[in-house]
């Protein structure tokens, strides 16, 4: 069951789930940290870094899948 979606912000997702900073930061998406990631979703960061958001969504849930 997916929690995060590709229409949450980045903020949003990183202070509901702390987990899920070492997947932003292995994929070089340090924003959640700055204003921009109150503002820009996970889909949006994504591809304004060539990441696939389909991919990256997967693996934030699968941190917080794999926490609880």
């Amino acid at each position: 069951m997916a929690i995060i979606t590709k229409d949450m912000s980045i903020a949003e997702c990183v202070e509901q789930y702390p987990e899920t900073v070492d997947v932003f930061q292995r994929y070089g998406l340090a924003c959640f940290g700055c204003a921009v990631s109150r503002l820009e979703n996970i889909e949006q960061g994504a591809a304004l870094h060539g990441i696939d958001p389909n991919v990256l969504v997967a693996e934030l849930n699968d941190v917080v899948e794999n926490k609880e």
